[in-house]
């Protein structure tokens, strides 16, 4: 009986031996396998910060160029309300010259009617 199971436990132990030696294989063989798959993420891993740092730049940039025109359009803005400014004043001047022009046209021909007058009597004596 003790014969028994000592060989029992020999059994065992080879069993044993025999499945930590095929998981041993097994891992040897996946090492080829588990290395590519580490470089393939080490790889991705290196792209996206690569793409990171890329749209992180272009970002920047973008945001530089918004702010660079952002500050065109505003002064652009000012010099714009600056000339409406002197357009609405060249209106209200040429509007008074005109007015004025008006009632210097209506002066000169009341004095012209006035005239015609005396010119009119002179010519016919």
């Amino acid at each position: 009986q003790d014969t028994d199971e000592i060989y029992m436990r020999l059994d065992d132990e080879q069993t044993e031996r025999q499945l930590l030696a095929s998981r041993l294989n097994m891992l040897f063989r996946d090492r080829r396998a588990h290395a590519y798959t580490r470089q393939l993420m080490e790889t991705e891993a290196k792209m996206s910060r690569e793409a990171w740092v890329r749209a992180t730049y272009a970002s920047d940039l973008v945001h530089g160029e918004v702010m660079s025109l952002r500050t065109t359009v505003l002064g652009q803005m000012s010099e714009i309300k600056e000339r409406q400014t002197v357009i609405l004043e060249l209106l209200r001047i040429d509007h008074r010259r005109s007015t004025e022009i008006s009632e210097l046209r209506t002066a000169l021909q009341g004095q012209v009617t006035a005239l015609q007058g005396p010119v009119t009597a002179l010519h016919d004596h």
